[in-house]
């Protein structure tokens, strides 16, 4: 196991990516990091589920990390690569090779068993020498990577740094956290886990909330960071309806919505997602005018 202390704490944002006239709004895409840089998130999430990515092209893709480098002021930049075949995700590790980290979903639409979940991440991990981070969201890919596998890669593959575990299995998640090898980084993948799993000794979050109120989310992970549980819990608490109106539609659908009211950037979205209901716009209408937002 190594140790990549730069990648592995705080506040990762999983950066939208703004379409506009059909087309990457390369503009509002930079104002967006420069706004996340300003609030003080601590690393950089382009290319995930967050910013569409199975949606853009080769081109699309390479210039969104240059963008996203360009911008992030010294901030580690973790490029989202995984697709559902070894050859798709080294094919994305050469073009986005530029890039800190690397972000890899554990492979969807195959539900293949545990041992090729671990074959396939270390055959990955063999084609970089940068740090690999599992992604474990089986809501969305349909296989989920098990605790003792995820500690067996841990302990197996020298740059397999971390998970982002998305699963929402605590059990699971605290299972990886007491076995974890030292310098494994486990980040939260959802919003609405990061108060427990901090808590329990996790290093982090990569957040969708972080998009839409960057400094509110720096400052609660950073408080969870200091130790500080009383306070975070206190912003958990204030946050949640955040957390929870961020997935009343599918991500990023609402997030869309929330920083085109904001002005951030058009609420347009490549198909098969669609614009937010008018009662998801209302909703962060009434969000967006609370005070600390």
């Amino acid at each position: 196991m190594i140790m990549n202390d730069k990648y592995l704490k705080g506040l990762g944002t999983a950066l939208l990516t703004p379409f506009k006239n059909g087309e990457v709004d390369y503009e509002a895409f930079a104002a967006t990091v420069d706004w996340q840089v300003e609030a003080g998130t601590d690393f950089l999430v382009p290319l995930g589920t967050t910013g569409e990515t199975p949606t853009l092209s080769e081109s699309e893709k390479l210039q969104v990390l240059e963008v996203t480098l360009q911008h992030a002021q010294g901030r580690p930049v973790m490029a989202g690569v995984g697709t559902n075949s070894v050859q798709g995700t080294l094919a994305n590790l050469r073009l986005l090779q530029d890039a800190d980290a690397f972000l890899v979903v554990v492979p969807y639409y195959n539900k293949p068993p545990q041992r090729g979940i671990y074959e396939y991440f270390k055959a990955v991990a063999a084609a970089t020498p940068k740090p690999v981070y599992i992604y474990n969201v089986p809501g969305r890919t349909g296989s989920n990577i098990e605790a003792q596998t995820t500690l067996a890669l841990a302990r197996d593959i020298p740059n397999i740094a971390g998970i982002k575990e998305a699963s929402g299995n605590i059990g699971q998640i605290m299972e990886i956290l007491k076995g974890r090898p030292e310098g494994f980084s486990v980040l939260s993948g959802n919003d609405d886990d990061t108060y427990e799993l901090m808590k329990a000794g996790a290093n982090g979050v990569i957040s969708v909330a972080s998009n839409v109120f960057p400094s509110a989310m720096a400052d609660f992970v950073h408080a969870l960071q200091a130790g500080k549980f009383e306070e975070a819990a206190q912003m958990d608490e204030r946050l949640h309806p955040i957390f929870k109106a961020l997935f009343v539609e599918p991500n990023p659908i609402p997030a869309k919505a929330a920083m085109a009211q904001l002005g951030l950037m058009e609420n347009s979205l490549r198909l098969p997602l669609v614009k937010a209901s008018p009662e998801t716009e209302q909703l962060f209408k009434k969000l967006l005018d609370q005070p600390w937002a």
